[in-house]
């Protein structure tokens, strides 16, 4: 049979070809016959469905998107205020060194308050109150604790047992050994702990000289940041030694790149072989059966979120399955080929040189981002990163959670995103304005804020040069899951227990 012979024709003679602008013309014309009524309301059912998301962004109060938000703060803040305490005790060169990746003290207690505030205005629990207070005293907003004790003394309890610990804390009148030992004790038995409890205990310690007290608070808390600062160095190191190896390969490829083809590992061919316009009636069609099984699937799983794992990989396969049917096979392509899923023979080395450029990039595109809104205090809402289930969750949840952040996500929306949305750009359009409508997508699809979709934006025009320059979507997944396996382990190394 002639390699450019058309299959799968419901006739004798050949189905005339869908156009295409920008790329040749299919080498196998084939048309499923379409109706075009069900393509539009494809269309309209999956746009229907990035609405909902879009407005439950807006809508919804991000503070209601967590779990026990209140304990979920909380411990995030106190756990961020630690590891701040715990910066102060390095060598100058290692505070610089933090001071340079990580952005400055003031911005994370400035933070810290804005969410604080936020919180209050939406939550009932008086404690929000106390933390928030806690807080500012500890900024120095001496103005801000005066004005909540005037305000808090004339409401009912338990504001005016507030009233005296912030008094006895970061009030100017002097304090009674016997006052303080009532005070602590009245403290020990509010629901504060790690660096709240510590901070107002010590200042209330400091000014009744009670120093047995303050050296033991000292040394719970060394014992916390200690460990907080283990992990965060680890972690540091993880990604710079990432950042470095992928600049020396990308160094490498600068050098030779016109004597090797260094970084092509896979088959598959960009433009794609398939018909633009026959790819996105695909996209489309199997985009809104996807969205209706996620939101039937979910609310059926709604007693059982262990199961919510599933969801993924089978809200995506009915756009594999017509991916595969109506442009891969048509064009006597397999699933592997056309995606470049197997890797050619010897080129194992060239898919993790790739791999470690892709990473690299990722990564210093993060920090240039975050040097850029550190000083326009652009910062990403901490409620789209804490994740309970990392957090808190056991062990079983957890590796749920893990498989779907590091395995299910990476496959799939690579195949979907990359492999299909960015191929049918890819039909019309040179790499460039491709790969920017696909991650713009790609990020809308996300649901985060500016900083969120800049991030997620980046990483998508990474991974689509990684499918553009290697033909095969495999750097692009693994980079995308060491991506989502780096965020899921700078969470659980701050918060998790």
């Amino acid at each position: 049979m002639d390699a450019y012979e058309p299959i799968l024709s419901t006739s004798n003679e050949a189905a005339p070809p869908i156009p295409c602008v920008g790329a040749p013309p299919p080498p196998n014309p084939y048309n499923p016959g379409f109706s075009r009524a069900i393509t539009l309301l494809s269309a309209v059912v999956l746009c229907a469905s990035i609405a909902v998301v879009a407005r439950l962004s807006f809508d919804v109060p991000r503070v209601d998107r967590v779990p026990n938000v209140e304990r979920a703060l909380s411990h995030m803040m106190g756990r961020l205020m630690d590891l701040e305490e715990g910066l102060k005790t390095l060598p100058v060169w290692e505070q610089f060194l933090y001071g340079a990746t990580m952005g400055s003290d003031a911005n994370d207690r400035a933070q810290a308050i804005d969410w604080y505030r936020e919180l209050a205005e939406e939550s009932p629990d008086p404690f929000v109150d106390l933390h928030l207070a806690i807080l500012e005293g500890e900024a120095g907003r001496v103005r801000d604790i005066q004005h909540k004790i005037s305000r808090w003394g004339r409401q009912s309890e338990p504001y005016p047992a507030f009233v005296r610990l912030l008094q006895a804390g970061y009030g100017d009148p002097p304090l009674s050994a016997a006052s303080a030992f009532e005070l602590q004790a009245h403290l020990a038995e509010q629901p504060l702990t790690g660096w709240f409890y510590s901070r107002l205990a010590t200042r209330i310690a400091e000014r009744s000289g009670d120093r047995p007290l303050m050296a033991t608070i000292e040394a719970a808390s060394l014992e916390r940041v200690n460990t907080l600062l283990w992990r965060s160095r680890a972690f540091a190191a993880l990604e710079l030694a990432l950042i470095i190896m992928g600049l020396l390969v990308l160094v490498w490829w600068m050098w030779r790149r016109k004597r090797m083809r260094m970084f092509r590992v896979g088959s598959a061919e960009l433009p794609p072989l398939w018909a633009g316009r026959l790819g996105a009636g695909v996209l489309l069609r199997g985009g809104a059966v996807g969205a209706l099984l996620t939101v039937a699937f979910l609310y059926a799983a709604g007693d059982y979120p262990s199961l919510r794992v599933l969801a993924v990989p089978l809200s995506n396969l009915p756009l594999l399955a017509l991916a595969y049917y109506h442009l891969l096979r048509p064009q006597r392509q397999s699933f592997w080929r056309g995606f470049g899923l197997r890797i050619e023979p010897g080129h194992l080395g060239q898919l993790g040189l790739a791999v470690l450029a892709v990473v690299s990039c990722g990564l210093i595109g993060e920090w240039v981002m975050g040097r850029i809104a550190e000083p326009l205090n652009l910062v990403s809402h901490w409620t789209e990163w804490f994740d309970a289930d990392l957090v808190w969750g056991t062990p079983p949840t957890l590796a749920v959670s893990l498989m779907e952040y590091v395995l299910f996500a990476p496959v799939f929306e690579e195949l979907a995103f990359r492999g299909l949305l960015f191929g049918v750009l890819r039909r019309r359009f040179h790499w460039g304005p491709a790969a920017m409508l696909s991650a713009a997508l790609f990020a809308l699809a996300h649901g985060y804020g500016l900083i969120g979709f800049l991030s997620v934006f980046w990483s998508g025009l990474m991974w689509a040069w990684a499918y553009e320059r290697t033909g095969s979507l495999l750097p692009g997944m693994i980079g995308h899951a060491i991506n989502n396996l780096l965020v899921c382990l700078s969470v659980m190394a701050l918060l998790r227990t």
